[in-house]
């Protein structure tokens, strides 16, 4: 495959991932600005307490749009950040907002008990059933409840990633429910005409973020470029290659390391979407994922036909070569994460060293086309085979292969436990985190 070589960002020049890191940060400081400055326009109750519980809920209501931001999966944001790294920033932000919702129920209920005959508990009863959209809020309170009980760990490892998804679409219920809350009782955004236009413009971002991100991108990218299988290729007993073509390739915004929710339109499988990376370049005529047997999806692409359709979703992903800030790389693989780094391999430019990690030989998926790669662009390629235990990567392994690792940029890609010891290793290492770069398979959202 024929690409287009892009040169590594210089070492001086600011990197994407903290320019989009330090825009949100800013966007979410502004706004908490101006929401505070509205609040103390609005003026304030008398009631401490109530005065506490407003706060909570404004503070928490803009909480609430950044997270929309956060699983919009705007092309920007993630081929800065990448859509590991926006996931769990909206984990967090997740059990932010939970805690100051709870406390914008504590501290109102206490608030207006303080200054009635009942107890907190009677208090928001009365205020559901008294005051318009307040039983609003405690159905969205209920359900970002069961949405933050769904997104613990040890609730996430046992439910199935489509059962956790279906749970968390009740959180756009909630979001719904929660605005006419505060459109109804929000007295600091009723106060005045400008709070009430910042107020709309607000919502009106984050959830047109979320319709551009999520659907209309998505829409419009498909019926543009008509994916469809060009072929299907067995690299090994259990890993498939598939050959995806369409319209107008050239135009299509996907850089070597990326990855994209694949669905194929077969009657038994349209409904899966199934995260693969490319494992070639993207040339401007086809795509190519590789995947191993490892689930129901991903076992079932070896039956595909020629001609069948194909939605995607992306490219996503910020493991790129976009992110360099150094000459030269080491390009680290392990199993089949080898299919990011293959295509990376490809893309990059100066010298690379690549370290591919399998537990037999048998198990080096797409090796041979590593090895006419490496050859081709005058690239170390090191096949390092053997169990897990001991770790043929460990810091003395790793620095006899690559002496000069700390003064290279390091990307790495496998199974997790094989990157979280390589990441431990990179650490003694003493390589600069800023020439880490890794990316997970997480969806936000």
């Amino acid at each position: 495959m024929t690409t287009v070589q892009s040169p590594p960002a210089p070492p001086t020049a600011i990197r994407p991932k903290v320019v989009a890191r330090t825009g949100l940060y800013a966007v979410l400081a502004a706004n908490a600005a101006v929401v505070t400055c509205f609040a103390v326009q609005a003026g304030f109750a008398s009631n401490a307490l109530v005065v506490v519980g407003r706060f909570a809920g404004l503070y928490a209501a803009l909480l609430m749009a950044f997270q929309l931001l956060l699983v919009a999966r705007l092309p920007w944001l993630d081929r800065r950040i990448g859509m590991d790294r926006l996931t769990n920033w909206h984990r967090w932000t997740g059990f932010g907002l939970l805690w100051t919702l709870v406390a914008h129920v504590v501290f109102i209920a206490f608030g207006y008990a303080e200054s009635s005959s009942m107890n907190p508990v009677s208090q928001v009863v009365d205020l559901a059933e008294t005051v318009e959209g307040v039983f609003r809020a405690v159905v969205a309170m209920a359900l970002i409840l069961v949405l933050g009980g769904a997104s613990a760990r040890w609730a996430r490892r046992r439910l199935a990633y489509e059962t956790w998804h279906f749970i968390h679409l009740y959180a756009y219920v909630a979001v719904v429910l929660a605005f006419t809350h505060q459109v109804a009782a929000g007295t600091t955004f009723t106060a005045s005409s400008a709070a009430t236009a910042y107020w709309y413009a607000l919502w009106g971002v984050a959830l047109g973020s979320v319709a551009l991100g999520r659907l209309a991108l998505p829409l419009w990218r498909n019926w543009r470029h008509r994916l469809r299988v060009e072929a299907v290729v067995p690299e090994a007993d259990n890993v498939v290659s598939v050959y995806i073509t369409g319209r107008d390739l050239d135009r299509m915004p996907a850089r070597a390391g990326q990855f994209f929710l694949w669905r194929f339109l077969t009657k038994d499988r349209w409904w899966q979407a199934n995260p693969f990376s490319l494992s070639a370049a993207p040339d401007g005529t086809r795509l190519r994922l590789t995947a191993k047997a490892a689930g129901d999806g991903s076992a079932g692409l070896r039956g595909l036909a020629p001609g069948t359709r194909v939605f995607a979703e992306g490219p996503y992903g910020a493991f790129t070569a976009m992110h360099r800030t150094r000459p030269e790389a080491v390009l680290i693989a392990g199993g089949v994460g080898v299919t990011p780094i293959r295509a990376l391999l490809e893309e990059i430019h100066g010298h690379a060293v690549v370290v591919y990690r399998v537990a037999g030989e048998r198990d080096a998926v797409l090796y041979d086309e590593l090895r006419e790669l490496a050859l081709a662009k005058g690239a170390e390629l090191h096949l390092v085979t053997g169990p897990a235990a001991p770790d043929r990567l460990a810091p003395r392994e790793l620095a006899a292969l690559v002496p000069d690792i700390a003064q290279r940029d390091v990307f790495l890609c496998g199974p997790p436990p094989m990157m979280n010891a390589v990441l431990g290793t990179l650490r003694e290492l003493d390589v600069p985190k800023p020439q880490i770069h890794f990316e997970r398979f997480s969806l936000a959202g």
